[in-house]
């Protein structure tokens, strides 16, 4: 079928992107489902930096790819073999789809899924296929979803299934700020009540860590930032203190404030002088979380024997290591019974065919969560 989709051609453009236009609105031809795989009409899709780093070349992919990774939709039609979907259901996408079978996966652990992570490198389905193309040359599939598109054919297990009665343009932000951002609170660092928190970085993720971070109980939430008009909304959303990362004793203020640090903090910034400031402004025997995405060539470099002696924890977290089909229902009940206030982080609502206007904003700071509507 002919759909019409976003596709960058080359990666490394320079902004303003209203202006040098990497994304190219095309027509393009979509393959039907095959095995174990699902066509899904796209209902929203949300513009996240993960997007915004293959368009900057921060993060290489092959090309040309058709983008867009965070997103909801109606199942149109379902492929050989998929017999727990049917037309008509509400899904939303995950952007590292699950095997089921290889050790991460039987460990519990489907965020690091040995063949999505391959698919996604070489930006194929699960099954290794492409079902994109434009003149008969293939397309690649942008983290096994490529949702900037009227409809996208994605694998089974990209997808789970929600309520209709979510708001779909609201759901799309569940499949990646929502289960990276709250899942690095809930499962990564298993934040206790009464523990204290800092998240830097306050975009659609770092927003989401800080409204899980409210859920959990949280007693302390010192929101850092850049822009002091996303302090302010963070304060809204209940952080308890606010600092502008921009001053020089930034971290020093906060170790001060805290009374020598929090015990949790969470860097969603994707900068490595981010990641090094939450690791200074982690207390002793305290937890530095990072789940942003820094240039692949980037290094951190700390006193090692803080580690040791401090009995610091520094770990990881990718899609909040998360369960999908176990934790985007829990987080979805959470917000309908106005727990996660979600809806908050949608501040704009765009045509695809002003994505490129959108990637500005997210590029200058200038929007939480903007999403494609369909």
């Amino acid at each position: 079928m002919k759909v019409r989709a976003a596709v960058l051609n080359a990666m490394g453009a320079t902004p303003p992107y209203a202006a040098s236009r990497p994304l190219a609105i095309e027509e393009i031809e979509l393959d039907p489902p095959g095995q174990g795989e699902v066509l899904v009409k796209i209902a929203a899709a949300g513009l996240c930096h993960s997007d915004l780093s293959v368009i900057n070349g921060d993060r290489p992919r092959p090309m040309p790819m058709a983008l867009g990774h965070e997103a909801s939709g109606i199942v149109e039609a379902v492929g050989p073999g998929v017999a727990d979907l049917a037309r008509g259901d509400h899904v939303v996408m995950v952007f590292v789809p699950s095997c089921g079978h290889c050790l991460p996966c039987s460990e519990g652990r489907p965020a690091l899924c040995e063949p999505g992570a391959v698919a996604n490198t070489k930006g194929t389905l699960l099954s290794g296929e492409r079902r994109i193309s434009r003149g008969g040359t293939p397309i690649n599939h942008h983290l096994g979803v490529s949702a900037f598109a009227e409809y996208a054919t994605v694998s089974r297990r990209s997808l789970v299934k929600i309520d209709r009665e979510l708001p779909l343009d609201e759901s799309a932000l569940f499949g990646c700020a929502v289960l990276t951002g709250v899942g690095a609170v809930v499962n990564t660092a298993k934040v206790p009540v009464g523990a204290t928190v800092a998240v830097i970085g306050l975009g659609g993720v770092g927003l989401a860590s800080l409204i899980g971070a409210v859920a959990c109980g949280a007693s302390r939430i010192v929101a850092i930032d850049l822009a002091d008009d996303k302090l302010a909304f963070a304060r809204e959303l209940g952080a308890t203190d606010a600092f502008n990362a921009a001053s020089p004793g930034c971290g020093d203020e906060v170790r001060a404030a805290t009374g020598g640090g929090v015990e949790y903090a969470f860097e969603l910034a994707g900068s490595v002088r981010a990641l090094e400031l939450a690791y200074k402004i982690t207390r002793r025997g305290g937890t530095t979380v990072t789940a942003g995405l820094p240039p692949p060539d980037k290094a951190l470099s700390l006193p090692a024997v803080q580690l040791v002696a401090e009995e610091r924890t520094l770990k990881g977290s990718y899609i909040g290591t998360c369960v999908p089909a176990r934790d985007l229902p829990r987080y979805v009940a959470l917000y309908r019974r106005g727990r996660l206030p979600v809806d908050k982080l949608l501040t704009h609502r765009l045509r695809l065919d002003d994505l490129n206007e959108g990637f500005d904003r997210l590029n200058e700071g200038k929007a939480i969560r903007q999403v494609v509507v369909f």
